[in-house]
């Protein structure tokens, strides 16, 4: 039962990260899915699950809203795409040792951002 209230807390928190910071939860939702007893390359792809599902959901908000202009975000789509696809394939032939590092590397990356702009 505790577990159950844990992870649903956890769910409200990637949530509300990724409607603040647009899909910013995905850095939260890998290590709380491996808190949650996820494998590793398991959580990296529920993650992407997760927040593409929330991506969605937000981006409705800001379409009703009138906040966002999908014109804009149409050059970024293929290569988006591609990137992608690169992504979930490497995903399945990098050790998890790589992915880690990785991971953790460009979560410091964008913390040095964050407190150098």
């Amino acid at each position: 039962m505790f577990k159950k209230v844990l992870i649903g807390a956890a769910g409200i928190l990637v949530g509300f990260l990724n409607g603040l910071f647009g899909s910013g939860g995905g850095m939260a939702a890998v290590p709380l899915l491996k808190a949650a007893g996820v494998e590793d390359r398991r959580s990296h792809a529920t993650s992407i699950c997760i927040i593409g599902s929330l991506s969605l959901f937000t981006l409705g908000v800001y379409l009703y809203r009138g906040e966002v202009q999908l014109k804009n975000a149409l050059p970024f789509l293929p290569g988006g795409i591609m990137g992608a696809a690169a992504g979930a394939w490497l995903l399945q032939r990098l050790p998890v040792k790589w992915i880690r590092l990785i991971f953790s590397l460009l979560i410091l990356y964008s913390s040095i951002r964050l407190f150098l702009r």
